[in-house]
């Protein structure tokens, strides 16, 4: 290939593709019909009928189940990259749906078992399954807690894990003498407790497993690498999540302050508000090319996918924050209602800013990944 037409970054192609724009398309479409944003609020008073049918939309209709799932497995063999494209558009909307937590977690996880019986289910959308592991669990400082005892039965409490309440498979990371393993156990036989959380799009429980058993789906020996793919590949991936957040808050922002008089004026016409929207601009632009670096690194298994995993979090969490604070401040009194879907989209960036790893502990992470000193 000629130097001046190989792609950038590296050696590689970053631009969207036709595949990728049309798949963009029909996500954005869907959701723009079914996920409103009353519909959304909802499941704050516990309505949780939109995730049903809007994930069986999501997962059958469209086939975005099983992504990541090799065809020869029963998917549809595509990769990080579209599954970032899903996720854009899923925060985009404060989507209440468990993509994330089933089909990129729990599913990159169980792509390391030779039992194809549980990816082909999820892969066709018939079962949902969520890595038991603390919200905030990272890749490189996850220690499973769970124990197999000798006669086989699991014990062990995992508190805060997300996609546990939607669940219909746990993939639970078991400490044995020989390393990680991991175990699938229906979530009828544990007892998954609903906490209250921030983001209530996004539920948590605390699962705990006393005397339950479950089926062994990836050894000892290949389990902890599993769950380290997962949970890097689940940070690579909500940079993508929190990029279409903090577009959405800039968009809506920008909208209202075109309309908006005061003093006879438009209020985006305003100096200062013109400046801080021009900054907001740049800090959602910067994350538009650190997620998508770090979702294109995460298809390819390029060597730098870690590093740019770590970046991505490290930055696009504080910008999904910042897009949403200033979307409800430039929104004034609006902004801090019930009624205006701001409130949704702080709370999924808040939420998101602390799963699978703080900004802090992904720049510590760098920190290591680069030999910088502490």
């Amino acid at each position: 290939m000629d130097a001046a037409a190989a792609p950038s970054g590296g050696g590689l192609d970053l631009l969207y593709t036709d595949v990728e724009d049309a798949l963009r398309a029909s996500v954005r479409d869907l959701l723009t019909a079914r996920c409103t944003p009353d519909a959304v609020v909802a499941a704050y008073d516990g309505d949780r009928s939109l995730t049903a049918t809007l994930w069986k939309a999501l997962a059958v209709d469209l086939g975005l189940a099983g992504l990541l799932v090799p065809e020869e497995r029963g998917g549809a063999g595509a990769s990080a990259r579209e599954a970032a494209v899903v996720l854009e558009e899923l925060g985009r909307f404060a989507a209440p749906v468990p993509f994330l937590t089933s089909a990129v977690v729990a599913t990159t996880a169980l792509l390391a078992s030779m039992d194809d019986d549980l990816l082909v289910r999820l892969a066709a959308g018939e079962r949902t399954a969520a890595l038991v592991v603390p919200l905030s669990a990272d890749a490189a400082g996850f220690r499973p807690v769970v124990r197999v005892q000798e006669d086989g039965t699991l014990h062990g409490r995992v508190t805060s894990v997300a996609g546990a309440v939607e669940a219909d498979v746990l993939v639970v990371p078991v400490a044995t003498g020989g390393g990680v393993a991991l175990h699938a156990v229906e979530a009828s036989a544990a007892r998954v407790d609903h906490v209250v959380s921030l983001d209530m799009t996004r539920p948590l429980a605390d699962v705990t497993l006393d005397g339950v058993r479950g089926e062994l789906v990836v050894g000892a020996d290949a389990g902890a690498d599993a769950v380290r793919l997962a949970l890097e590949t689940g940070a690579a991936l909500m940079a993508s999540e929190q990029l279409g957040v903090a577009q959405w808050c800039l968009s809506a922002t920008v909208g209202y302050l075109l309309e908006r008089r005061q003093f006879g004026r438009v209020v985006g016409g305003f100096q200062a508000i013109k400046h801080r929207l021009a900054d907001l601009y740049v800090v959602v632009e910067s994350a538009s090319a650190a997620a998508r670096h770090a979702a294109v690194t995460a298809a390819e298994q390029d060597p730098d996918r870690t590093v740019a995993a770590s970046v991505a979090q490290a930055y696009c969490s504080g910008a999904a924050v910042r897009a949403a604070e200033e979307c409800v401040q430039l929104h004034g009194g609006i902004g801090m209602t019930w009624e205006h879907p701001a409130h949704l989209y702080l709370k999924r960036a808040k939420a998101d800013q602390i799963t699978f790893g703080t900004p802090g502990r992904h720049r510590a992470l760098l920190g290591e990944l680069v030999d910088l000193p502490a």
